[in-house]
């Protein structure tokens, strides 16, 4: 299939292409879901129906499960821009973190800056996402040092640096939990679903969506990050700066990762607490792997995990299983997705 033809499907040919794979994986993961219930619930029936219907049955839990998906959309942005050029981050789970920090704490700082202390803020945390991924795509770069595992150990380093500051200079004394103070209301983004925590961070994950998707098929500079992961080679052969295409994706990864995690904070924390993204960068990097890096099938597998999370949570609330029913599902999608022989499932040739 021809780039340009790829682009004029957008959005509905881009999310069906390859979706047999995916959908075969959905239904395998719950069908999993449905046997772990039958053998570990005293009341299957039960279980089943709020898992399923649960996420479904008001605007609170809703709204909740969009808002969840939010992170998500943006941890599976900044993970395909690093997967179509080459390159691997593991180090979401910091980046977020991270840029979640670094976020508050510039909206403490610019309280009476308004509407543009606002973005500087969210533009502080999404660049130190970025920061943090670019350097080990400038290890690569330089001294060929494997841009997974530098990200993955700087991102765990990063994360024990930022526990220690919520929990010792910037912590607010005013609360019991551990965590720094609230940023002011007027940076906080209003609600869209009440009484739900859905806020108008969702407008900004899907305009992220479609600006990634008009920066890889638009733009010559996505068209040769694109190149440079199918044959670095031929594209240095082509005259493309092959080592910026070693720094510049991974940038653009944690940056959308640190922005995600601004986005967290302004739309539903409104401050930063203790260890409050464990598992939003690994569940961002299953989002891409689902939507094999496709911008345009990020929001759908985003709001599948989301919907599986809050379905967890919605049976441990009304039955008698816990939550890590959740953590098991998510466990085997991650299994399936790197699938050999799943991903050769509805799987079609096509150019960059």
């Amino acid at each position: 299939m021809s780039d340009r033809k790829e682009q004029r499907q957008f959005p509905v040919m881009g999310i069906l292409r390859g979706s047999i794979g995916a959908l075969l994986i959905i239904g395998i993961a719950l069908s999993v879901l449905v046997v772990l219930s039958l053998l570990l619930s005293k009341t299957p029936g039960k279980t089943l129906r709020y898992f399923f219907l649960g996420p479904l049955q008001n605007t609170y839990y809703f709204g909740n499960m969009i808002n969840t998906a939010i992170p998500l959309i943006f941890g599976g942005l900044g993970v395909s821009l690093a997967m179509r050029s080459g390159s691997f981050n593991l180090g979401g789970e910091g980046q977020l973190y991270s840029g979640a920090f670094v976020a508050t704490i510039s909206a403490l700082a610019m309280a009476q800056w308004g509407f543009l202390g606002a973005v500087i803020a969210l533009f502080l945390g999404a660049v130190t996402g970025g920061l943090l991924a670019g350097f080990s795509g400038v290890l690569r770069m330089k001294w060929n040092t494997s841009e997974l595992i530098t990200s993955f150990l700087v991102s765990n380093a990063v994360m024990l640096i930022v526990s220690y500051l919520i929990a010792g200079p910037f912590m607010d004394p005013d609360t019991n939990l551990i965590a720094t103070r609230k940023i002011p209301e007027v940076f906080r983004f209003s609600r869209i679903l009440e009484p739900s925590n859905l806020s108008a961070a969702l407008f900004f994950a899907v305009l992220a969506v479609i600006l990634v998707y008009g920066y890889l098929y638009k733009t010559k500079s996505g068209y040769e990050l694109r190149l440079f992961g199918l044959n670095p080679q031929f594209a240095r052969y082509g005259g493309i700066r092959t080592r910026w295409y070693r720094v510049w994706p991974m940038f653009l990864s944690g940056a959308f990762y640190g922005l995600g995690g601004g986005m967290a904070i302004f739309g539903t924390y409104y401050a930063c607490m203790k260890e409050f993204s464990v598992g939003m960068g690994w569940n961002g990097l299953a989002v891409a792997l689902i939507a094999k890096y496709r911008p345009a099938a990020i929001i759908p597998a985003a709001l599948f995990f989301a919907y599986i999370e809050s379905g967890a949570r919605n049976a441990m609330l009304h039955s008698d299983v816990t939550f890590e029913i959740a953590s098991i599902v998510q466990s085997v999608v991650f299994f399936l997705v790197t699938s050999t022989v799943l991903q050769q499932i509805g799987k079609k040739r096509r150019l960059v």
